[in-house]
């Protein structure tokens, strides 16, 4: 466990006491069958209030558009309990408790990998599996043997963008590093970052530090700046990254910039605007995927959306809820879930999860012994942004 993992953990100390006793106070009797009168209770914890909103929405839709898909017909339904899990680290250890106490089965969730150092491990303790869909940073399955997760972790992706970069210009030097020092997924994916930008040779010029909530950057900006870097490298969330980009081109700056999976949605365009033209980040879900699952999403997706390509967070949430739903589906047939005792039902399902091998819109995954999920394809795309500087697309980079 890295450092900053205990202090979320100590942060979130009052939090986690609180769930101790709603732990202990719960009426949810482990040994009374799974409740299945409107399906296998599954829940789902989101960022749907806070300034990770952006990213909670965009999981949402991907849940929603699951649902219409898997539900037809099926022998062992999933009956979702959505979640609000807000943006920090007490939003969603209550929600975790509040969802676990109700007898869900399973848990998708939670939006960021702050929030699931500190909420994981009480399902860890509780022995419900959660199945992660947007939690990148080093360390998540490691928090126990029923966390896994379908993002792609950052020492996967964040390379990749690096690599991209170089390519495009062969000239880059100096880089100027970004990231929040207060969040899990900054300050695991700066590392990741800063070591693929020594392993290219390149001179790291500065490391400028930032919170979560910040919305003015002159100072950093103004220092990095100094340093004259060709490219800077981001690892912010969607809202303060937005901001910073805005800023530093606004202030001067015209050379590469490269941002990380935190800046993964279209709901950046309205942030950063027009500045947020030419900016690269790699991912690890491309509409452009020539399969027929995800061309069914991406047509389902666009039908629904106006004809916009769903993103990338909206494609993890559909593959999580697809996986506990293909889970469910072999465990009912091998075992029927009827009068199963709740806790061998969460016991058997995260078995049934990790053993699966799925076709999904991401491409076909599978997992590890220890939930990392194992994922052939991955991109790299560049922003465009539309003359009206409010929409764009990710336009992958071949």
């Amino acid at each position: 466990m890295t450092v900053l993992q205990v202090l979320v953990k100590t942060k979130s100390f009052l939090g986690l006491l609180f769930s101790f006793v709603l732990a202990a106070c719960s009426s949810t009797n482990n040994n009374a069958p799974v409740n299945l009168k409107a399906g296998l209770p599954v829940g789902a914890v989101l960022s749907l209030t806070g300034n990770a909103n952006v990213y909670g929405q965009d999981q949402r839709l991907g849940l929603e558009l699951a649902q219409a898909a898997f539900k037809p017909g099926s022998s062992m339904p999933l009956n979702l309990i959505i979640e609000d899990g807000g943006s920090d680290e007490a939003g969603a250890i209550n929600a975790f408790n509040l969802l676990i106490n109700q007898g869900t089965t399973a848990l998708i969730g939670p939006t960021l990998s702050q929030q699931a150092f500190a909420a994981s491990p009480i399902a860890q303790r509780r022995g419900v599996p959660v199945l992660a869909p947007s939690n990148t940073a080093t360390g998540i399955p490691e928090i126990g043997s029923f966390i896994s997760r379908v993002s792609a972790q950052s020492s996967v992706i964040a390379p990749l963008s690096i690599n991209k970069v170089m390519q495009l210009d062969p000239a880059i030097k100096r880089v100027a590093v970004f990231y929040a020092n207060d969040d899990a997924y900054s300050t695991s994916e700066t590392t990741i970052f800063q070591k693929a930008i020594k392993a290219k040779g390149l001179n790291t010029v500065t490391v400028q530090r930032t919170q979560l909530n910040d919305q003015d950057f002159l100072n950093q900006i103004t220092s990095a700046l100094r340093a004259k870097p060709d490219l800077v490298v981001l690892s912010l969330q969607a809202v303060d990254g937005g901001n910073l980009i805005r800023q530093l081109r606004e202030l001067g700056f015209k050379g590469k910039i490269v941002v990380g999976n935190g800046m993964n949605t279209p709901n950046i365009y309205p942030i950063c605007q027009r500045f947020c033209d030419g900016i690269l980040i790699a991912q690890a879900y491309s509409p452009e995927l020539k399969t027929k699952e995800n061309q069914a999403f991406v047509a389902t997706h666009k039908a629904q959306q106006g004809g916009r390509v769903p993103a990338q967070l909206t494609a993890q949430a559909y593959t999580a809820y697809q996986v506990i739903a293909e889970a469910a589906q072999r465990l009912n047939k091998r075992e029927p879930l009827k009068g199963m005792p709740l806790r061998q039902a969460r016991l058997l399902l995260n078995k049934e999860i990790l053993s699966g091998t799925y076709n999904t819109p991401l491409g076909k995954i599978s997992f590890s012994r220890d939930g990392e999920v194992k994922q052939e394809s991955f991109y790299v795309a560049e922003v465009q942004m539309n003359p009206d500087g409010q929409t764009g697309r990710f336009a992958l980079l071949k």
